[in-house]
């Protein structure tokens, strides 16, 4: 390959990479071709962009990038997958979900929430990380709470309050 097409592999790399806030390395080193269309498959099915590339070319790629990756180069032996996503955690319950029928694909690394996830080990916490819609959710539930408890208390006091006053109107008679 020449220069020229190494560096625009590398820019090519790089912008797709941009345009992903979440960034997962994994190996998938031991999957067959069926396996790996079928982790393909999961992967456009979730909207997880899944990318095999090169080590020199992957660190190329990220040392012109804003952020520092340097932390994560050391994990990028063998062969290294990158799975790019919108949503934080989606590519962990890809993994684990893919993960049922065997051991691949690996967590090698990751960068979600401006923070550098290294190892396999931290794939339940990467699991546990809310997603957005996830958090505001919480948040929207949290809120609707006490205004839902009022209701429920103004309604049950309702119910008692009209029972006392037809229990006493039929005592009258």
């Amino acid at each position: 390959m020449r220069k020229e097409e190494k560096s625009q592999l590398i820019e090519n790399i790089g912008a797709e990479i941009s345009k992903y806030p979440y960034i997962y390395f994994v190996s998938i080193d031991g999957l067959n071709s069926v396996e790996t269309a079928k982790l393909r498959r999961m992967c456009f099915r979730n909207d997880v962009k899944l990318l095999v590339v090169k080590n020199t070319l992957l660190i190329k790629a990220l040392e012109k990038m804003d952020i520092d990756y340097s932390e994560l180069f050391p994990t990028f032996k063998g062969s290294t997958s990158v799975m790019l996503s919108n949503v934080n955690n989606a590519p962990a319950k890809l993994i684990k979900a893919f993960r049922a029928n065997g051991g691949k694909p690996a967590l090698k690394s990751a960068y979600v929430e401006e923070c550098f996830y290294v190892g396999d080990s931290a794939l339940e916490e990467l699991i546990a990380i809310k997603s957005k819609n996830e958090l505001v959710a919480d948040i929207v539930a949290a809120l609707q709470a006490p205004a839902k408890n009022v209701i429920g208390a103004l309604q049950s006091g309702a119910n008692t309050l009209s029972g006392v006053v037809k229990t006493l109107s039929e005592r009258a008679e």
